[in-house]
């Protein structure tokens, strides 16, 4: 088991390097994440929602992603609430000091699903959550230590040097875990290291003689992990993605609630574009090509927000300037007239009125839906693929002018009438390559990348890295007792 003394550390990321580099050992590797939070998730083949890290991670050991991958995922819809997911399904909304009382009547799902992984498995790689030195949430764990004690998995630790503070956060972390939480600890791996390595010797002696673990590896910061999926919104931080002189211009808004923001990467990845995040306070770029609205967890509250923050009124400035905008699932019925959500699935119950440029309502509730996809876009006839996870009907006049047929002839989405407008519940579509070259070429630009192969040689690299730098034949020794 990874894990980590804080957030953004750089588990999952390690994770899915190991996952693929066993893997590459001829090891039937599995990932498995006990709990999750996070708003960018992925729709597994059975029609399940699991944490896009943990997609990324099957994608790296070569295996198709299942729902007991991650059995607890929580999307987060306000400061203080979170719809939970068990097994793949929404079981409904908790406020967080609900969700704690709630977390010992999960462990056995939990522990269920880690049974179904490993049964398929030489080796599964856990990923720990946040850091097991959050005593105050000890009770119940079963995201860090409470899970490992109940399954009886080794941990490694897992810090990152480039915060500062390493050797602190080391022997800290260590010295707050119970005796019996100690006996799991094997060791422990410095990540995101930047110099000369060698300058870290005395530290490694003094976090052995303070704790006793031995160090697997120093691990210099891997650059390319930009061009993988992102699954913490942490990752949005500061993020501007700038292209080449005369790049298109693409500002994608940083929602409150923002949910499947990965849609962005492939764009981002194009060196003939550039994509800028809009964080609460800026104004949108006058010399903006495109604005993307993304998926959203709580559609109505950001909605409020885009007005608040007077997006609204820059949008439809862009839009008088002849730009496009683009929605995306939450995004999509955003541009729509109105959205009404009637039993409070977001919250509480409410309605307002969309931006008005696309010609459809939108009804939140119902079954949620979680689906793979493919299809073509109508103006390019390019192929495209994704996956649908939405709740809500979305009616209207604006449907009889779709951006997209899919499987069995089924239109989607909208455009309005001089194309500027789109919206579609589809996420993932900017992955297909025919369709994104096609689509920047509208814009002036052009595409360049294999964007899935460019994730899979990403991965290969991040698997050479770490086999250059850590001990991987140690890490494999130390995982031993989890198959006794």
């Amino acid at each position: 088991m990874i894990q980590g003394t804080g957030s953004d550390v750089g588990k999952s990321l390690m994770v899915a390097g190991l996952c693929r580099a066993y893997a590459r050992r001829g090891i039937s590797v599995q990932p498995f994440k006990p709990q999750n939070m996070s708003n960018n998730a992925a729709v597994t083949p059975g029609g399940g929602e699991i944490g896009r890290a943990q997609a990324l991670q099957a994608k790296a050991a070569g295996v198709s992603p299942t729902v007991h991958m991650n059995p607890v995922l929580l999307k987060p819809q306000s400061d203080i609430g979170a719809q939970v997911v068990v097994q793949g399904r929404a079981e409904g909304t908790v406020k967080a000091r609900d969700y704690h009382a709630l977390k010992p009547k999960l462990l056995a799902k939990v522990l269920e699903s880690f049974a179904i992984v490993a049964h398929d498995a030489d080796l599964v790689l856990v990923e720990g959550a946040g850091s097991p030195a959050e005593v105050n949430l000890r009770d119940g764990d079963i995201a860090n230590m409470g899970f490992a004690e109940a399954a009886n998995v080794p941990v490694v630790l897992v810090a990152d040097i480039e915060r500062g503070g390493v050797i602190a956060s080391l022997i800290g972390t260590y010295d707050l875990l119970s005796d019996t939480e100690k006996t799991l600890m094997k060791g422990y791996i410095v990540n995101k290291f930047r110099g000369d390595a060698g300058l870290f010797a005395d530290a490694l002696a003094t976090i052995k003689g303070k704790t006793g673990l031995d160090c697997f590896g120093i691990v210099p910061f891997f650059n390319a992990a930009r061009l993988l999926p992102k699954e913490d919104a942490l990752s949005l931080d500061n993020r501007d993605d700038g292209g080449e002189n005369g790049a298109i211009k693409i500002a994608a808004l940083r929602l409150s609630r923002i949910a499947n923001f990965d849609d962005l990467d492939p764009l981002a990845a194009e060196p003939d574009v550039a994509v800028s995040i809009i964080e609460p306070g800026t104004p949108l770029p006058g010399d903006t090509d495109m604005v993307i609205i993304p998926g959203s967890k709580s559609t109505l509250a950001d909605l409020a927000a885009i007005r608040a923050e007077g997006w609204d009124v820059d949008i439809a400035a862009h839009v008088r300037r002849g730009g496009m905008v683009v929605g995306l699932c939450g995004g999509y019925q955003i541009l729509g007239g109105h959205i009404a959500d009637p039993d409070g699935i977001e919250g509480l119950v409410s309605e307002a009125e969309g931006l008005a440029l696309l010609d459809v309502q939108t009804i939140i509730g119902g079954d949620k839906t979680l689906t793979e996809t493919a299809g073509t876009e109508i103006a390019s006839s390019a192929p495209v693929k994704g996956y649908e996870m939405h709740m809500g009907d979305t009616t209207g006049a604006g449907l009889e002018n779709p951006w997209l047929t899919l499987e069995e002839g089924r239109p989607e989405g909208a455009i309005s009438a001089d194309g500027k407008i789109l919206g579609t519940y589809v996420h993932g579509l900017f992955a297909s390559d025919d369709f994104r070259h096609a689509f920047l070429a509208r814009l002036g630009g052009k595409g360049t990348v294999a964007y899935e192969a460019q994730v899979e040689e990403t991965l290969d690299a991040l698997a050479d890295h770490l086999e250059e730098h850590l001990d991987l034949d140690g890490l494999l020794a130390a995982a031993a007792p989890a198959a006794n």
